[in-house]
């Protein structure tokens, strides 16, 4: 008799991220503006998928990776302020920290937030900010004995190194 290896649970489905309004408004524009600019057939039938699912009000899977690709893009280039004003600038963000990568970027944040908290009330002996490529920097900050590096760069800020 030979015992079969129970299968492995399937994933979770992700939560879609619902949108309504500006948020609705600002992505569906936006998705639709990267559409007419787009040559690719997959990446045009991607992105067609995206507003058909924007349109409906949710997006998840796929759909949700390629909202924050054309939202990050958006936000990152200032395009999103500049034609959407303000208002649609922070409708879009508020949807951005929906998404997963939004999600992984404020997990990471507060990662380093509380790693950070081990500074205080100590005496601060260095801080120092170095670049390490274009658009990377790590942020050092020494206290009592205690050194923490930061990395910011395109993909976020993460902890880098810690010393005691």
């Amino acid at each position: 008799m030979s015992a079969e290896a129970p299968a492995p649970a399937a994933a979770p489905e992700p939560t879609p991220v619902k949108l309504a309004g500006e948020a609705r408004e600002v992505a569906l524009a936006e998705a639709q503006h990267v559409l007419a600019a787009v040559q690719d057939p997959r990446r045009r039938e991607r992105l067609a998928e995206l507003i058909a699912d924007v349109d409906e009000g949710a997006v998840a899977g796929d759909s949700a990776q390629a909202l924050e690709e054309v939202l990050e893009l958006g936000l990152v280039s200032g395009r999103l302020r500049a034609v959407y004003g303000p208002e649609g600038e922070q409708a879009a963000l508020r949807t951005f920290r929906k998404l997963p990568l939004g999600k992984e970027l404020a997990d990471g944040a507060r990662e380093i937030t509380g790693a950070l908290q081990t500074l205080v009330g100590r005496e601060l002996e260095k801080v120092a900010i170095s670049s390490v490529g274009p658009g990377a920097y790590v942020v050092t900050l020494a206290a009592d004995g205690i050194e923490l590096s930061v990395r910011v760069d395109r993909q976020g800020a993460r902890l880098n190194t810690v010393a005691i």
